[in-house]
């Protein structure tokens, strides 16, 4: 497929009530073992992973040119869509957005990830986010790429209300975006509202504790993503690899070639 067909792909997979599952990679080897698995149907990656991957902090640690590279090396590496957490877009301005999103449409990615936050701590004006998801949109068409945007709102996670946050995601799916990824949807009532009060596929993140994939699928959530678990989990298992060879215990079962 050429990248144009596949973002239409990874668009039609965000069915609300028929989640589109992605395990999070980070590089091309963990692209490639999480795409030979039978019935994943794309990939996505994680910023925090991503950046932990190169030696630097997540929150645009990565410069943009290292950035595009990633994920560059990620597209080429698999044949499935790959959807890219490209943070707030590495650059101060629309124009600046557009022209690196056209970079990364370039580089092959299908979709992305795009934030409304400026900290950890303050959303973006809603005004500007919306001329920035614009900008999104335009550089994937400046590539001919018509990129599936999985917009993220950290309202609930950034002091806003409720209502803010479904203001905001409305307001992103009129800018362009095509699915919506609210943080903070904690409960089945959070996500049974936002699925009903948000006018186009919502996105969640799950964890362990979190409302079993089965019942988000019965509250209508369209994907489900895990942020950079997926790494933890790996390095927490070389590590227990590491201790049990260290300490000159049995091999790893799956310690071979």
């Amino acid at each position: 497929m050429t990248t144009a067909e596949k973002a239409e792909l990874l668009r039609s997979l965000h069915v609300p009530g028929d989640p589109l599952i992605v395990t999070n990679i980070w590089d091309a080897a963990s692209a490639q073992a999480v795409a030979a698995v039978p019935g994943v149907r794309a990939l996505a990656t994680a910023s925090a992973a991503v950046s932990q991957s190169r030696g630097v902090p997540d929150g645009e640690g990565l410069t943009v040119d290292q950035a595009l590279d990633a994920a560059g090396v990620i597209a080429r590496s698999v044949d499935l869509p790959v959807s890219v957490d490209f943070e707030r877009g590495y650059a101060g301005d629309a124009a600046g957005v557009e022209s690196n999103v056209r970079r990364l449409a370039e580089a092959g990615a299908a979709g992305l990830n795009f934030e409304d936050s400026t900290s950890d701590t303050a959303m973006r004006d809603l005004r500007e986010q919306v001329e920035r998801l614009r900008a999104v949109r335009a550089g994937g068409a400046a590539a001919g790429v018509p990129l599936s945007i999985n917009a993220r709102v950290d309202s609930l996670r950034r002091g806003e209300s409720f209502a803010q946050a479904v203001e905001r995601a409305n307001a992103y799916l009129d800018a362009g975006g095509d699915s919506v990824f609210v943080l903070g949807l904690d409960t089945a009532d959070d996500v049974a509202r936002a699925v009903a009060e948000i006018a186009g596929p919502v996105a969640v993140i799950g964890w362990h504790g979190y409302l079993p994939l089965s019942q988000l699928a019965q509250l209508g959530v369209a994907r489900v993503s895990f942020g950079p678990a997926p790494q933890a989990l790996t390095l927490r298992h070389l590590a227990a690899a590491a201790g049990a060879v260290t300490a000159r215990r049995d091999y790893p079962a799956e310690l071979t070639f």
